[in-house]
């Protein structure tokens, strides 16, 4: 499993995701996150842990929390354990087992195919970035990095580590941001107004940014001033932010506007994909200060 992504050329806008069930519910986690799926192994249990965490395992060397997927979801436990799934991921710079019940099948499947949750169900508490249809199932893309947060909140992006930084002068760079999570945007806007970037253009994914930025380039004698970096996601319905960044570097009037992909999958293993679609940066979330820095060498 870990070199089926790799088969994916970077900036195709696809992905592949793994299948997985909770009772009869059909889920979804992108391979890249995956390391490997393993049959249940004893775990220890911890006390006063978050309800939504099991225990600790270890695995080959390695102390790592198991996380209960249908705790987190609300949904019934398993009526059959021992056939039951453990999901060893890793994102965000950590990792972490996610206890299933079930695990299907590959999928490759293009961005495109994703659609946005409806308001109805969807808002910034959900854990759901978005809906796939595959053969008449309707399979759930789950926010695995919202879970951790919502175990851990101090993992998450922090104004705080923003201050850290010390005095900062007020920016009049204009920053193009495609992000699909509400609570993420949230926290974007937060800590880089308190880095002193006042204007903020905020998009729910690729698509919508770079309709937005080949609009504006249209009048290349304004486009300068209208925008001077981008900053994207990488797993976002519609469009990806690795055919976000490719579009913009292939494009003959953006294709000098910086792009930093700040995204929970940069790992070594990973980081070529960004690198061969042109971005300028990539960094790691929840790091905001390295965002930051990043941004006053790019454009300050």
């Amino acid at each position: 499993m870990n070199d089926s992504s790799i088969l994916l050329e970077s900036g195709t806008n696809e992905l592949e995701i793994v299948e997985f069930g909770i009772g009869q519910n059909k889920f979804a986690i992108n391979v890249m996150k995956v390391k490997e799926i393993l049959n249940p192994v004893p775990v220890v249990g911890i006390p006063n842990a978050h309800h939504y965490v099991e225990g600790i395992m270890e695995l080959r060397g390695e102390v790592l929390p198991v996380i209960n997927v249908a705790a987190a979801l609300g949904l019934q436990e398993s009526t059959n354990p021992q056939l039951d799934k453990l999901i060893v991921a890793e994102f965000n710079q950590q990792k972490a087992v996610f206890h299933v019940h079930t695990v299907s099948q590959i999928h490759r499947i293009s961005w495109t195919q994703i659609e946005k949750p409806s308001d109805m169900y969807q808002g910034q508490e959900s854990q759901i970035i978005g809906v796939i249809k595959l053969g008449g199932d309707m399979v759930l893309f789950l926010d695995f990095e919202k879970i951790l947060l919502e175990i851990n909140p101090e993992s998450g992006i922090k104004v705080s580590d923003v201050k850290k930084l010390g005095p900062r002068e007020r920016s009049t760079k204009r920053i193009v941001i495609a992000e699909d999570s509400a609570m993420l945007r949230k926290m974007l806007h937060d800590t880089l107004t308190e880095a002193g970037f006042q204007y903020l253009e905020f998009f729910e994914n690729g698509q919508d940014a770079i309709t937005y930025l080949e609009h504006l380039a249209e009048n290349e004698n304004v486009f300068s001033e209208a925008v001077q970096l981008v900053i994207t996601d990488i797993e976002m319905p519609q469009m990806d932010g690795h055919h976000l960044t490719k579009r913009i570097k292939e494009h003959p009037v953006l294709e000098k506007l910086p792009v930093i992909i700040f995204s929970s999958l940069i790992t070594n293993e990973l980081r070529h994909k960004g690198s061969i679609v042109g971005a300028d940066a990539q960094i790691s979330k929840p790091e905001i200060s390295k965002l930051v820095l990043k941004m006053d060498e790019l454009i300050l």
